[in-house]
């Protein structure tokens, strides 16, 4: 029975931005806050970023590395040959819920994750309802509840099927409130600071338009086309408050500032050479975000 953790962090909430396989660069500041024994007591994932979330809890330094970077050395993590057969161009339900069991290649420590009193929300997004949707720790006791809506959080049409979560089809959760950025929620749940670590660099805003492919693929779904079509306004948004918060002390935000990764990079060198420099990046930020903690937690 793995005993009950404490935590360190509590006034404080922890987000972890999607950004595919440019996770690869922020997986480094989830390995490096385990190594030091900094634990959030609040840990919000959107996407890739689920993925962080749910192995930085577990306190799983490997696993949390290995997810984006030894995993492109799993069999069966999908290709083309997959996409045509409807399992998608990566195979989602290989990668989320049979690599992550016991008896699989990258096994998840659900009892530690159990263990962890952290309280976790997974971002997602309900295709037919246009709800926003923030899984908490109950739905996620067991390893295939966990690991059915960390996919869902990561769902990215046409690259990936939908997964049913609850008898609903899910997508990714940059769909939902913020469009990636779900500073609004953090703030209804009560926390005044946070800690945000970006797959982008500073700066970064999406494109006026975007995802015009959704009118047609998305036809006779209104409520996700229309979360699609205005997706990049609602993130670029988000980024502008974000921005406000940081000037404002609210926020601490890790910008990933030497990426070179694109989000469905399958290089396994090129993979390393960005989570080497996150892990550098990390710690040359270290005492600043230690003395940001330090007044946030005061």
């Amino acid at each position: 029975m793995t005993k009950q953790l404490e935590n360190n962090v509590f006034k404080t909430a922890l987000l972890f931005e999607g950004g595919s396989m440019r996770a690869a660069y922020t997986c480094a500041v989830a390995a490096y806050m385990i190594e030091q024994g900094l634990f959030f007591d609040s840990v919000y994932g959107v996407s890739a970023g689920s993925s962080n979330t749910v192995n930085y809890v577990s306190r799983d330094a490997n696993r949390t590395v290995g997810s984006f970077t030894e995993f492109v050395h799993l069999p069966n993590i999908g290709d083309w040959g997959t996409f045509l057969q409807h399992k998608g161009l990566f195979n989602a339900h290989y990668i989320y819920e049979q690599a992550g069991l016991p008896d699989g290649p990258l096994p998840f420590d659900i009892d530690t994750f159990n263990a962890n009193p952290a309280k976790v929300a997974i971002a997602s997004f309900e295709r037919d309802t246009g709800r926003d949707l923030f899984f908490r720790k109950d739905e996620l006791r067991t390893t295939p509840e966990l690991m059915l809506r960390v996919r869902a959080s990561s769902t990215v049409p046409l690259i990936m099927p939908p997964p049913k979560v609850n008898g609903k089809y899910c997508y990714d959760g940059g769909f939902a409130v913020g469009g990636g950025l779900p500073l609004e929620r953090i703030q209804a749940d009560g926390f005044e600071k946070v800690f945000v670590v970006r797959t982008r660099k500073r700066g970064f805003r999406k494109p006026d338009g975007g995802n015009e492919w959704a009118r047609a693929f998305f036809w006779r779904r209104p409520l996700m086309r229309d979360a699609m079509l205005t997706r990049n306004a609602r993130y670029n948004a988000a980024c502008d408050l974000l921005d406000e918060w940081e000037r404002d002390g609210k926020a601490y935000v890790f910008y990933s500032d030497d990426l070179t990764l694109e989000g469905f990079e399958r290089d396994y060198d090129e993979l390393w050479r960005n989570f080497e420099s996150g892990y550098a990046q990390i710690r040359r930020e270290w005492s600043r975000l230690e003395d940001f903690l330090a007044k946030a937690e005061a």
